[in-house]
């Protein structure tokens, strides 16, 4: 490791311990993480941990590693086929448009695509070959229901990710469906003989079995496999999949290829909702689509999403989103003013350094963002201080623009400022014309009043020397 380059920290759910990390072969870092079912389009708790990635692979290309990210997309499991069933279509019917969507919202947020989005249906005889090997090596078996199961006290490291205590586990009681919690660590199902909702659904494939379809677990030790190699360098996902389905990804897969399965595992915790968690069947779920509906800006949601370490529980409030709508115009405005500045100072430039500095110690230890967003407004203050001063120094200046980029390059959270919206920008130029002739009769009740309707629409206006300047603030 070069000596100019600060050592790579990351929280290792297998240890329980924030531990140095670099790639494998020092160059390219493995990801598979777990992506959604795509069933119903994904909630802001879903995509909290989806920002939890796309935050972690911009840091290693920061750090000067280059990724390779797998995100799985579930397209087939038990809720995907009972939706086909109570729509009378097939599962490729259903998951389509929620996989468009889900790209859609990923989009709106700003976040990096994955360098492969496979599908568990593309991947079927890779499952099968995994189920074949792990049937050989007599860790699974056929039971009488011509199902395929995996026999868990057979695999003595069962339990090491999530702490279970195997003691109290049923030898050979088995749990053949997708959604299962803690009290059902028992033999899980690898291949599930196939039913005729299965059947009517487009959910089942021949195999050495008869007809079937994958467990849930199946599909992410496959592909990450297939795509990635025996030993990735990190999986990663939310909390809530430590246990059953990476503990049970685990043991499918080291106990076929006798290999570590993952270097590095790393779980995002919840987005809370008044103190629960956020999921559908709570009905407490804000999805993309509603924020975009609301005028929440993505750099708004990023900045709220990174203000909280990803290890913590996030509370989702209007107070806090206001306060990350608020902040984001702040860097907004900033980038507004380096980009149109002339010249800076000697202390810019070390104000540019230092910040550099000080987010890289952050996001190289363990992700830290909510320290990264401080290193960045300390910044800003900073600079605003040495651009009022007018300095002639362009050296300096582009520093300053070259750190504040290298910063946003992974946080990300600059407002866009272009309005794509015609009728809106002649509806907000005629305001303004209303506005200047109130102002030039001295009737400042009107021009306050179309300051207010203004506001109302979502726009700021900012009366300068060169004229009355406004943008889209939500």
């Amino acid at each position: 490791m070069p000596p100019s380059q600060p050592e790579f920290r990351l929280f290792n759910t297998m240890t329980r311990s924030v531990e140095p990390f670099a790639p494998t072969d020092g160059d390219t870092v493995r990801i598979y993480s777990c992506g959604p079912t795509v069933y119903n389009p994904a909630h802001l708790g879903n995509f909290r941990t989806f920002l939890f990635a796309d935050l972690m692979r911009r840091a290693l290309r920061l750090r000067g590693w280059k990724v390779r990210q797998v995100m799985n997309l579930t397209d087939v499991d038990d809720k995907i086929i009972r939706r086909a069933q109570e729509q009378g279509k097939t599962i490729r019917e259903v998951t389509e448009p929620v996989t468009k969507v889900f790209h859609e919202d990923r989009a709106y947020l700003r976040i990096e695509p994955a360098e492969v989005y496979p599908k568990a249906t593309d991947y079927i005889p890779q499952m099968i070959v995994l189920v074949e090997r792990l049937i050989a090596r007599g860790v699974a078996y056929q039971a009488e229901d011509n199902s395929v199961y995996f026999a868990i006290d057979r695999f003595p490291g069962y339990g090491r990710l999530s702490r279970l205590d195997t003691r109290e586990v049923r030898s050979g009681a088995r749990v053949a469906q997708d959604d299962y919690s803690k009290e059902n660590a028992q033999d899980f199902a690898l291949w599930k003989s196939a039913k005729p909702e299965d059947e009517a659904s487009g959910a089942a494939w021949d195999s050495p079995w008869g007809r079937g379809r994958p467990g849930w677990h199946l599909e992410c030790s496959a592909m990450a496999i297939d795509l990635l190699g025996e030993t990735l360098d990190i999986h990663c996902g939310g909390i809530d999949l430590i246990f059953p389905h990476h503990e049970d990804e685990i043991a499918q897969s080291e106990a076929a290829t006798g290999a570590t399965f993952s270097r590095f595992w790393c779980h995002g915790a919840f987005l809370l909702t008044d103190g629960s968690k956020m999921a559908k069947r709570l009905g407490n779920v804000t999805t993309v689509q509603g924020m975009r509906e609301a005028q929440i800006s993505a750099a708004a949601v990023r900045h709220f999403v990174f203000n909280t370490h990803y290890r913590k529980e996030l509370n989702l409030s209007e107070e806090a989103l206001e306060a990350s709508m608020n902040a984001v115009r702040r860097v907004g405005d900033f980038a507004d003013r380096l980009a149109t500045a002339t010249g800076g100072t000697t202390e810019l430039a070390v104000a540019a350094d230092s910040a550099v500095a000080e987010v890289e110690a952050a996001l190289f230890d363990d992700l830290n963002a909510p320290n990264a967003l401080a290193g960045l407004f300390t910044f800003i203050t900073r600079a605003n201080a040495e651009l009022d001063k007018r300095g002639s120094d362009t050296e300096s200046l582009e520093r300053a623009r070259a750190a504040f980029a290298r910063i946003n390059g992974v946080l990300d959270i600059v407002p866009e400022r272009q309005i794509d919206d015609p009728e809106l920008a002649a509806w907000v130029e005629e305001r303004l014309a209303g506005r200047r002739a109130a102002r030039e009769r001295r009737d400042f009740g009107e021009a306050d009043r179309i300051r207010a309707e203004l506001a109302e629409r979502g726009i700021t206006i900012e009366d300068t020397s060169a004229g009355t300047k406004w943008k889209r603030s939500r």
